[in-house]
This record gives C-alpha cells, structure tokens and sequence, in this order.
C-alpha cells in the first residue's frame, strides 16, 4: 500500500459457505481462524491486533471467537458495514500492518443469515413495505435501469447467472454447485420482473480469516495487499446503494463503489485494465452488471456489450467470479468480503484447482453492503 510498509497475505481460513444447523456462529469462526493461523504458522501471542466483521451476531462477537480458542488479551475490533463488514475489518488490519502499528494481524468475518429475505433495522417500515430495502423489488427496479441505460437484457441478467452456477461447480465451498442453463434460469420462478429465482443469491452461513502481515506467509508465492478502501455514499438516486428516496434521479454524484475504486486504483498503482481476474457483488445478477460498470471494468453503460462479448467468463479476457460468486456461494455477510480475499489469494498463488484463472497476478475483491459502504480491495503478487 502506498505510503507505508508492504503488507501481505500471510495466511487463510474458510468455513464452507451454506446452511449449519449443528453449528453456532461462534463455531463457524473459529473453524476459518485456525486454518488461517495454521496457514501462517501464527500461534497464541502471534498477533498484534484483531478485526472481526459481522452484522447479525451481537455484541463482541469477535471476543466470543477469539476466547473460545484461548486467544484473547491484544485488542480485538468488532466492526459492521453490511456485507462490507469483512472489508471494512481488512481495511483496519491493512492500515496496522502498513502504519507499523502492528507487524501482524488477524482478521475475520462470519455470518450465521436468517433464512428467506434480508432485513435490516437500517430501514424504516415504510421502505420495506413499499420494497425500497434490500429486497428483490429493489434489486428488479436496479436492473430494469439497466436494461433501459446499458442495453442490459434478460438473456444478459440470465447469461451472468450460468456463468456463476458453472463457476461454483468447482468450488468446494459454494452452497450451491449445479449448472444451469439460459432456458433454465429464464424459466425458473420470476420473483420480481425481470429477476427470476436463480439470478438472485441466498442469505446463509459461513467464515473466513485472513492474517495480515509485514512479511510473507510460509505457504506459495507472496501475496500483497496493495489497496484496501472503504467508502460511503453520498445522497443521490432513489435506486443509489444507500438510503431509498433520498435524492432525485438526474444529475447524481459518484457511487461510493465508483469513489473506492478509484482510490483503490491510485493505491496501487494500477489501471483497471492491468486486472487478471475480479471478485465482485452479485447479490443478483444485475448487481455483477452494475459493479462491472462502476468499477470501471468497462465503459459506463457497456454493461450489456460486457456480458455479451464473454469478456467476465472464465476463459474471458477478465474472468470475473470465477469462485462462482454470491449466486453460487450464498451470502453470509460479515464472511462475504473476505471469502473473495481467500478466493483470491488461492488463485495468485496458484493453487484454485480447476477455477484456476491462468496467470493470475492482479486480483480484485469488491463488496457493497448498506449504510451504504462499498469495499474494494487489490491484490497482487
């Protein structure tokens, strides 16, 4: 990261991504906490500091993982930023590790979802029963501007969602692993026009950690950190990331995953186009379409002409999701941002199996979560 000390990838952890009845949320964490620590060769008193990203597991959640595994006792962070959460706790462990204030952190996020729709106490009544919540009557109006700006089509949202479901055939983590088709997609139930049931991801469990550190991890080729930004909107569009009904449509200021981006960028030192392969949100088809865009993967309103050309799949010129993404994976919040990271990192390193994006030096991980806060972050080796 500019301005500071190197800071790497040092090792990672991740409980698979689905549905645990048997398990606490607590249990869930410390499953990808020891696998990350293993990885890094990290014992008690290891690391400096702690960073725990989570949304619906209560008060010092972290505290409650870390105690458990007789690890407590240097200061542990609890943060929340919807399913930013993990990014958000990345973006502090980074900040540790290149300022000097740490030489080695630990950071993880985990996600115990109440099944069927997300809620969150972010919203007032009124928005959710008038469907300007996360929810999909929100997640279609988003799409079907779209489909009005980018030339998106419902063959396009559906097209995005095979991709996906193919992607998480080889992810041993995904919740979901089954191939579909276009006609498949198109024709299962329509939840709200033009989302049909499989363009839209699951609420669910899981975990993921990662340890950050000054020095290389013991396990594959070095693995950096070179960006890691968070940030929250500014007022605009009723169908903006943040707060519905807020603002006019019209003349709007930049998204906050447009402002992270660009940041991210200068972070680095790179252009958008030097990328090999990008984890970004996909709580539904036409949100992978939208982060396309805002990132800067290609031209505003290219979106369609994106999907179209094949340029995100996997044997594309910028595979995007090749873990399968949100669609495949599910959804557990606090888990979400660093289970790309994890992804990510196992792809720089080689070592994805058959997701193997070949060559993969550059990587992104993008996620936006309510508030609204968007997290970008870029990896590389």
């Amino acid at each position: 990261m500019k301005g500071g000390r190197a800071v790497h990838v040092a090792g990672v952890g991740l409980h698979p991504f689905g549905r645990f009845d048997g398990k606490d949320v607590t249990r869930l964490g410390q499953h990808a906490v020891r696998e990350a620590l293993a990885e890094a060769g990290v014992g008690r008193g290891g690391f400096g500091a702690a960073f725990c990203g989570t949304v619906y597991t209560g008060v010092a959640a972290g505290h409650k993982v870390l105690s458990g595994l007789g690890l407590s006792g240097v200061p542990i962070v609890n943060v929340e930023a919807g399913c930013a959460s993990g990014g958000a706790a990345l973006s502090l462990g980074a900040a540790a590790i290149a300022s000097g204030q740490h030489d080695r952190v630990l950071v993880f996020g985990m996600e115990k979802m109440p099944r069927g729709i997300i809620r969150s106490s972010f919203f007032p009544p009124w928005c959710e029963e008038a469907g300007l919540s996360p929810a999909p009557a929100y997640f279609a109006l988003r799409a079907r501007r779209l489909m009005l700006e980018s030339g998106v089509t419902r063959e396009h949202l559906a097209r995005v969602s095979v991709k996906n479901h193919a992607n998480g055939v080889d992810n041993p983590f995904a919740m979901f692993r089954k191939p579909f088709t276009t006609e498949q997609v198109l024709a299962s139930q329509v939840v709200c026009d033009p989302l049909t049931l499989y363009m839209l991801c699951s609420p669910n469990e899981g975990a993921a950690a990662v340890v950050l550190s000054c020095e290389p991890g013991p396990v594959g080729p070095p693995v950096r950190v070179l960006a890691s930004v968070l940030r929250s909107h500014r007022p605009g569009s009723v169908l903006g990331e943040h707060t519905p009904m807020s603002g006019l449509p019209g003349a709007e200021p930049p998204t906050p995953t447009e402002t992270a981006a660009r940041e991210a960028w200068e972070q680095a030192g790179i252009d958008p186009r030097d990328l090999d392969l990008a984890e970004v949100q996909d709580t539904d088809s036409g949100r992978e379409i939208l982060s396309v865009e805002e990132l800067g993967l290609c031209e505003r309103g290219g979106g369609g002409r994106f999907v179209e050309d094949g340029v995100g799949e996997r044997t594309g010129r910028l595979p995007v999701n090749p873990s399968g993404g949100l669609l495949s994976k599910g959804e557990p919040l606090g888990a979400s941002a660093l289970g790309q990271v994890v992804e990510l990192a196992w792809q720089l390193r080689g070592s994805a199996g058959p997701r193997q994006v070949e060559g993969a030096r550059l990587a992104l991980g993008h996620t936006v979560g309510r508030g609204a806060n968007a997290s970008v972050v870029v990896l590389g080796r």
